[in-house]
């Protein structure tokens, strides 16, 4: 997640090559995603648990 943050703050700056830009978003999208699964998957622990 912390990594998210800096990539975000990284792009809200805009103060970086577009090539830069592209991979960093890249990058975000990825770790993004990952962290949506996980939340999934604990979601899905905590419902099984019930």
């Amino acid at each position: 997640m912390k990594k998210l943050e800096e990539i975000v703050g990284q792009l809200e700056k805009g103060e970086i090559a577009l090539e830069q830009a592209v991979e960093l978003y890249s990058q975000g999208i990825k770790i993004s995603a990952d962290c949506r699964k996980e939340l999934e998957n604990a979601k899905l622990k905590i419902t099984e648990e019930k």
